[in-house]
């Protein structure tokens, strides 16, 4: 039986796993997401992360940031998966608690990515440049 980090997803014409940490905040890092709106942005990208496919890890929202561990397709740009989880999110918050029309816009144009996978940088790097491939 194999491990669930051990699960690679296939696709037309390759096997592979695209998994991405992203972090981003509110815009000034005002303290928003709080109460009823984190409730709300969860739900929201839980419906998001379904419609396009994508399978989120973990997530922890905190007043101020946003931490978004996300399995997504390999042919899936990593701004426009961050584009999605704001734009959705902006659109709809605002609308629903009119408090978050106060701020210019809801997210800072900024943020954080780093991708993961199941093997480390450092892994991969010494089984290239083993000696036992030449």
């Amino acid at each position: 039986m194999r491990k669930e980090s051990q699960k690679y997803n296939h696709y037309n014409h390759g096997v592979g796993l695209a998994i991405v940490h992203l972090v981003f905040c509110p815009k000034r890092r005002k303290k928003v997401l709080v109460g009823e709106i984190r409730d709300r942005l969860f739900e929201l990208w839980q419906a998001l992360s379904s419609e396009k496919g994508w399978h989120i890890r973990a997530l922890e929202i905190a007043p101020d940031h946003v931490h978004l561990f996300l399995e997504i397709k390999p042919t899936d740009p990593i701004h426009l998966v961050v584009k999605a989880f704001k734009g959705r999110a902006s659109k709809y918050l605002r609308q629903e608690f009119p408090s978050l029309r106060k701020l210019p816009s809801l997210w800072s144009r900024s943020y954080f990515f780093c991708t993961a996978g199941n093997a480390s940088a450092e892994a991969i790097q010494n089984y290239i440049n083993d000696p036992h491939h030449w």
